[in-house]
């Protein structure tokens, strides 16, 4: 199979020989087509040796490690995720992922019975959960708006959110790039809605680091929590939350601990409450600056539009193979290392596992409405193989899984 002369000016031979050396950095089976790192990410083998070097020398001194030398450590660390989310050192803290972060968010926010939590239709399940648990302990509502799919104008999206919105609405929370759809949304004008009329903005950002260029301080969002581990490719374990200065006095931690009101005050109330909570490894945390290294060095902007084109060419082989057109156009203000697959009626769970267990294909099976769909996911691994082997199984099997 040939790509189309459209993405072959971005993903070209040269592409996929860098492609192929960039593989040999990572640590994943050779003989297994990932195309599934939007769920868990994938670690270079140099960032996974630094995050294996901070748990020896913890090993080592664990009382010098963790009584004298982890919140400078830490300290250093979140500076280099600040400079690359392009905010302040003391408006971002560690957490292990953006359910912890969001968690810490939504039960801080003082919403009040009859409040109502505005998100949409796709948003991540355990968020979702987040806030039902959330307005069934404090009555508030959460009111989800259906976004018009296919998507092609922003401004259709971004007038179905806003439709949602009541004298009563006090939060606005939607994914930066969304889990089950594999859809960039777009937040920034949304973002500057809400703050217009008061209401405040909280965004799931597990997809964007490393995948988008991020500026949060210019997004001017309230609240955005974010992983590492990801698409930057930090081992597992490293999240972030940030929140707006002005805003950093709502949030309260959700494990109360040697942080909160401590007798050695650090200069930021939000970061001692959240960081300094009783023992735990840090060394995911201090390894992101390591993540954020590798791909300087590796030129990661090209990176990722190579990785655009070869989800480019999913998109159109997988549409050229069932006749079913993707949920969004062909444009990468909608989408960019992950794209989300339409399939025919089919049982899509045993799809997934024939792929996995017969041709070695690592992706997720999703159900979108009433539509079955593979989530493939592209990093600087993967190659035009991986596509071409991922089309030729689904050619082959779905006949066998049509319902």
């Amino acid at each position: 199979m040939e790509i189309a002369s459209a993405a072959a000016v971005a993903y070209d031979n040269a592409a996929e020989r860098r492609h192929v050396v960039l593989r040999e950095q990572f640590l994943l089976d050779p003989g297994v087509a990932f195309l599934n790192h939007g769920s868990f990410g994938a670690c270079p083998r140099p960032v996974f040796e630094r995050y294996q070097a901070w748990q020896r020398e913890l090993e080592l001194r664990p009382v010098e490690f963790l009584g004298r030398r982890s919140r400078d450590l830490l300290a250093a660390a979140r500076g280099r995720l600040a400079d690359y989310l392009r905010v302040g050192q003391d408006d971002v803290v560690y957490v292990a992922n953006v359910t912890t972060a969001l968690n810490i968010v939504a039960r801080s926010l003082p919403l009040e019975p009859g409040d109502e939590v505005l998100t949409t239709n796709h948003e991540y399940g355990a968020l979702d959960r987040t806030w039902t648990f959330v307005s069934e302990h404090r009555q508030t509502r959460v009111v989800v708006q259906k976004l018009p799919v296919p998507m092609s104008d922003p401004e259709e999206v971004v007038d179905a959110v806003w439709a949602g919105v009541t004298p009563r609405t006090r939060v606005l929370f939607m994914s930066h790039i969304t889990s089950p759809t594999a859809v960039t949304l777009p937040i920034e004008p949304l973002i500057a809605r809400a703050r217009a009329a008061g209401i405040w903005t909280v965004i799931d950002g597990a997809h964007a680091p490393g995948q988008v260029e991020l500026d949060l301080g210019a997004l001017g969002v309230d609240f955005y929590g974010g992983n590492c581990h990801k698409w930057l490719s930090a081992p597992k374990g490293a999240g972030f939350l940030y929140v707006r200065p002005a805003l950093q006095q709502l949030i309260e931690p959700v494990v109360v601990s040697w942080g909160w009101r401590p007798k050695d005050p650090g200069p930021s109330v939000f970061v001692d409450q959240i960081e300094r909570q009783a023992t735990h490894d840090p060394a995911a945390y201090l390894s992101v600056p390591a993540a954020i290294d590798f791909q300087a060095k590796h030129d990661w902007p090209r990176v990722r539009q190579e990785c655009h084109e070869l989800v480019r060419l999913a998109r159109q082989q997988m549409a050229d193979l069932t006749g079913i057109e993707p949920l969004v156009a062909d444009d990468p203000r909608w989408f960019s290392q992950m794209g989300t697959l339409p399939l025919p009626p089919c049982d899509s769970a045993d799809l997934k596992r024939r792929l996995y267990d017969e041709y070695q294909i690592e992706i997720p099976a999703t159900q979108w409405g009433e539509t079955p769909c593979l989530r493939v996911s592209v990093q600087g691994y993967n190659t035009r193989a991986d596509i071409e082997r991922l089309i030729a199984a689904v050619a082959k099997l779905l006949p066998s899984v049509t319902t």
